[in-house]
């Protein structure tokens, strides 16, 4: 157990919009990775799908091995990790700017790799340092300090998503959506300038400690089912919408009415597990999921309405998980790794596997079942598809639910 001193410093305490403004910068980098720049550069370059998607797949498996590595580097350099976070910020908004608003100087699908392995590099270290540094600031704050970060920094970054989601529409373009990124860059390294101290940083303990740790491994698993259903869905959305629901051109607004009730919902999660304890109320949020998942499975061609209200009950409960689940391995973490940073380097790991390792299993499955995408499919084929949807994340929540429900998670102060 660390003896780091953890009393409330109200002088150090954080700037919560600048933690909310860095954490939608950080999600606006991430939506580009899976939606706007694979279609870009298929209908600006026509560069193939399958060359986009074989690049796409191998880019994952660098993001996802490299980011343990990060989480050692954000701890070797948690002395400069200011100039570390400006360095990483300059090299991600530059190549969003070079993967939309300049022309390839050489062949495009090879600028792509090269801007997106920055933009991948950047924000996973990025993300890393971010959150371990919000351990460090989160002793600063009164009270619950963890969940009033996590409040702030997750609902930042859902709104951030959903900006990402309409940014090149409403700017005229995806030129446009690469400037205002660079932009937000600017606001948001300004606005957390002075929030990187060192001195408020405790040195990195390396992976052992925490996989040593009891709680936090089970937390960690804990987080590869929680995160497994959402990226099930994900991998399999824009098929559910197209095919089951015989719905194409839907799945913009589908998209954005999730994102947006996770972000509405997400401070409304925070303010009821300081009332009732972050592990009872992520429960509680895992059985609503349960509920939504299963009544996914039994939609069909033009149910419209119940899956936009599916998108607003999943939503709300992803605005849980992604707020309380972290919020819960940043206390751990504050007890045991006050540093943090390897911590979150195997946390984000865990969460970039299950993305990882639904494309590669589902995908392949739906074909072997006879799915074919954009086609008429035989009722057999839509059946599958349905229960890899809704079905499959149903019993990956219900092992969620029952490795949290044994994980023994002291909240004598809420979390």
């Amino acid at each position: 157990m660390s003896t780091v001193d953890t009393a409330p410093r109200a002088g150090l305490a954080p700037r919560l919009p600048g933690f909310a403004v860095f954490g939608a910068l950080i999600a606006s980098a991430g939506l580009p990775i899976y939606i706007h720049a694979p279609k870009f550069y298929v209908d600006e370059y026509g560069v193939s799908l399958a060359a986009l998607g074989t690049m796409l797949g191998v880019l994952r498996l660098l993001d996802v091995v490299q980011d343990p590595a990060l989480g050692r580097l954000s701890a070797y350099l948690k002395a400069h990790r200011a100039a570390s976070v400006w360095v990483a910020v300059v090299l991600m908004a530059g190549a969003m700017l070079g993967l939309f608003a300049v022309t390839p100087p050489i062949a495009p699908l090879w600028w792509f790799a090269a801007m997106l392995t920055l933009v991948f590099s950047s924000f996973s270290y990025l993300t890393i340092c971010f959150y371990a540094q919000g351990v460090a600031s989160a002793a600063h704050l009164p009270g619950n300090g963890h969940l009033q970060l996590a409040r702030w920094r997750e609902t930042g970054a859902l709104i951030g998503i959903c900006a990402a989601a309409v940014a090149p529409t409403a700017l005229g373009g995806y030129a446009g959506f690469a400037v205002a990124f660079a932009c937000l860059a600017a606001v948001a390294v300004l606005l957390m300038a002075d929030q990187w101290r060192a001195t408020d940083v405790p040195a990195g303990t390396g992976f052992g400690v925490v996989l040593r740790d009891r709680v936090a491994r089970k937390l960690l698993v804990v987080a590869l089912f929680n995160a497994a259903p959402v990226a099930v869905t994900s991998t399999l959305f824009l098929f559910f919408v197209e095919s089951r629901l015989q719905a194409p051109g839907w799945e913009g607004p589908f998209l954005l009415i999730f994102f947006l009730s996770a972000a509405l919902a997400a401070p409304l999660w925070g303010r009821l597990a300081e009332s009732f304890g972050a592990k009872r109320v992520l429960l509680g949020a895992m059985v609503l999921a349960i509920g939504v998942f299963a009544w996914a499975v039994m939609l069909g061609a033009g149910d419209l309405v119940a899956f936009g209200v599916i998108c607003v009950l999943s939503g709300a409960a992803v605005g849980a998980d992604m707020t309380l689940l972290p919020a819960l391995f940043a206390r751990r973490m504050s007890e045991i790794s006050p540093g943090a940073a390897e911590g979150f380097g195997l946390w984000s790991f865990v969460s970039k596997f299950t993305l990882a390792l639904a494309a590669v299993s589902l995908l392949p499955l739906l074909q072997s079942g006879g799915f074919d995408p954009g086609e008429s499919n035989d009722a057999d084929a839509l059946w599958l598809l349905s229960l890899l949807y809704g079905g499959l994340p149903c019993l990956l929540k219900l092992a969620a639910i029952a490795l949290l429900a044994r994980t023994p998670i002291d909240e004598k102060d809420r979390a």
